[in-house]
């Protein structure tokens, strides 16, 4: 089994000059109508996928109050750094796509928008965009469990000219608010799928925990909840499950028809493990369809982001081994680098 090598460090700087995400402000004040027009001109996907497989970078956490990374508590709440490895992944043309809140999504816009008044080129265009919908469950609040749609609404992401809407359920079952964000996801999904845009939804049995809840991950629990969560709304044609990947994965697949993304969940020290879990994963059964990644992407000690998501990206989309996916970390690091070198100074 191959290990990735460590004689490695990504340098964000290299990729994302200062100069530029410093004018992400001056056109949020001063171009707003040329960003909007912008937006409404993105050319989206005639499919949301081009071989039925997706993988997703997702970038929501922060509007959850949720920014801690390892043994950092506001480690994700540096926007400089946390954009910078979003864009670094996102601007790789095979990648399928990002999903975030209201605020990153248009840091992104607004980049490409900076990007292509330079260039005369999209990064985004035909990019899956997927916007967060609820992010209300503030982490540690008396309210988590009430997780109110507090983002993105079906009609703001179809006038957006976004592909989809993500939201999150977390079953604690003690918890009335459990029961107030089920019944919201359900309406969300028919309003979703009314307008032709498409549903991902994330359900989780939780367990309280003195500073946290911790979601279950064992067979029983992520059975029922992928059960509940595609039954949820007046259809589930438009509908995809993101579920935590087990050992028993090909149990819990077997439970639903709908597509499934895999999810990576908390930060590890090694992209190692994830490769295993995604690989292992994507041949558990014909209805995983791919994955939704985070932290384990963007924030992966000193490793370039890029080529993280890109090894996995070969697994989803070409079926590579772990250990093909291991040595195009090292072949894909600084790919690229240079992408914004025309807005250094």
């Amino acid at each position: 089994m191959g290990q990735e090598p460590t004689d490695y460090q990504f340098r964000l700087e290299d990729f994302f000059p200062k100069s530029l995400f410093h004018k992400i402000t001056e056109a949020r004040v001063d171009h707003r109508d040329k960003v909007i027009k912008h937006i409404e001109e993105r050319k989206r996907r005639t499919k949301l996928t081009r071989d039925g497989k997706l993988i997703i970078l997702a970038a929501d956490h922060p509007g959850r109050r949720v920014t801690a990374l390892r043994n950092d508590p506001i480690g994700m709440g540096d926007r400089y750094e946390y954009l910078g490895r979003v864009l670094r992944v996102i601007t790789d043309e095979e990648f399928d796509g990002v999903m975030a809140t209201t605020d990153m999504i248009e840091d992104i816009l607004i980049v490409d928008y900076l990007y292509k008044e330079k260039t005369g080129k999209s990064f985004l265009d035909e990019k899956v965009i997927i916007g967060c919908m609820n992010r209300g469950g503030h982490a540690g609040s008396i309210h988590e469990m009430e997780d109110a749609f507090t983002s993105y609404t079906a009609q703001s992401l179809k006038r957006m000219n976004l592909d989809g809407g993500k939201m999150l359920y977390r079953l604690e079952p003690s918890d009335h608010g459990s029961l107030i964000t089920i019944r919201e996801c359900a309406n969300a999904i028919t309003e979703l799928s009314r307008l032709g845009l498409y549903a991902f939804i994330e359900p989780a049995t939780v367990e309280g925990r003195e500073k946290a809840y911790a979601f279950r991950t064992d067979l029983e629990p992520l059975v029922r909840d992928a059960g509940a969560a595609a039954a949820l709304g007046e259809t589930s044609l438009y509908t995809w499950l993101k579920l935590s990947y087990n050992e028993d994965f090909e149990r819990v697949a077997r439970s639903t028809t709908l597509p499934i993304l895999l999810l990576g969940g908390p930060a590890k020290e090694s992209p190692v493990d994830t490769i295993k879990s995604f690989a292992h994963g994507m041949k558990s059964a014909p209805n995983v369809r791919g994955a939704m990644v985070g932290r384990n992407v963007t924030f992966v000690q000193d490793d370039d982001p890029r080529a993280i998501a890109m090894s996995l990206s070969k697994i989803i989309h070409e079926g590579y081994s772990v250990d093909q996916a291991i040595e195009y970390i090292v072949e894909k690091r600084d790919d690229g680098v240079g992408f914004f070198s025309s807005f250094k100074k």
